[in-house]
């Protein structure tokens, strides 16, 4: 199940979530044109979890957010950040929602160091911040419409869900391929970043639901 477009408009003008859009994207096409100095600079920027328990390059918390491995994991993440964070950044105003998007992120590297503290595999990508946008779109709009693609083997259909129907699709799939990836040595997909992240940012605005978020702006 992919999501493809929101029904929810936003008040506000997004200018973090297009801003955050904008730095992956800069940084991606940075990366591309590194040649044979791509590998020292996914060492240096990306997370490893080994480092992060000796307190080696834990700048790397913050910085693996604007990395990416390849355009599917680029474009796939921006999809779903241009998707689900106007309208978080609508409910919070720009400052905190910068400042939630940055720590849903590190929170989400953090469960994945704990589930695998001796891997030296770099983990990169903004994943566990976009799933702490999500967790805390299902919070606030679980019945707001959103179209996503099915696949059926070769075939796709269109469909239009409510939020909360695809987003529990989405962490359900998550957690059960996290523990089926216990055990399993080398790299791949950091979902327990995802777990970790949206777990963060359901229980973050579940606590600021009442006193933190400002007043919803309809245009």
């Amino acid at each position: 199940m992919i999501p493809i477009k929101d029904h929810t408009p936003s008040g506000r003008f997004p200018y973090v979530t297009y801003g955050i859009i904008g730095a992956n994207v800069a940084v991606f096409a940075y990366m591309l044109s590194l040649g044979s100095g791509l590998e020292a600079f996914v060492g240096r920027y990306a997370v490893t979890p080994y480092d992060i328990t000796r307190g080696v390059n834990v700048v790397s918390l913050f910085t693996s957010l604007f990395l990416h491995g390849g355009f599917a994991h680029i474009i796939g993440n921006m999809l779903f950040l241009n998707i689900f964070g106007d309208n978080l950044e609508d409910r919070l105003g720009h400052v905190k929602y910068l400042m939630f998007y940055l720590t849903a992120g590190i929170a989400g590297s953090a469960f994945q160091i704990v589930m695998g503290p001796a891997s030296t595999i770099p983990m990169l990508g903004a994943s566990g911040a976009i799933a702490g946008v999500m967790g805390g779109y299902l919070v606030l709009f679980p019945h707001e419409r959103i179209d996503v693609l099915w696949t059926w083997g070769f075939m796709l259909s269109r469909e239009t869900v409510p939020a909360r129907m695809m987003l529990l699709y989405w962490i359900f799939f998550q957690l059960l391929s996290g523990l089926g990836s216990l055990g399993i040595a080398g790299g791949g997909v950091a979902f327990f970043a995802h777990i970790g992240g949206f777990a963060f940012g359901w229980g973050t605005i579940k606590l600021w639901r009442r006193n933190v978020l400002v007043p919803r702006v309809r245009e």
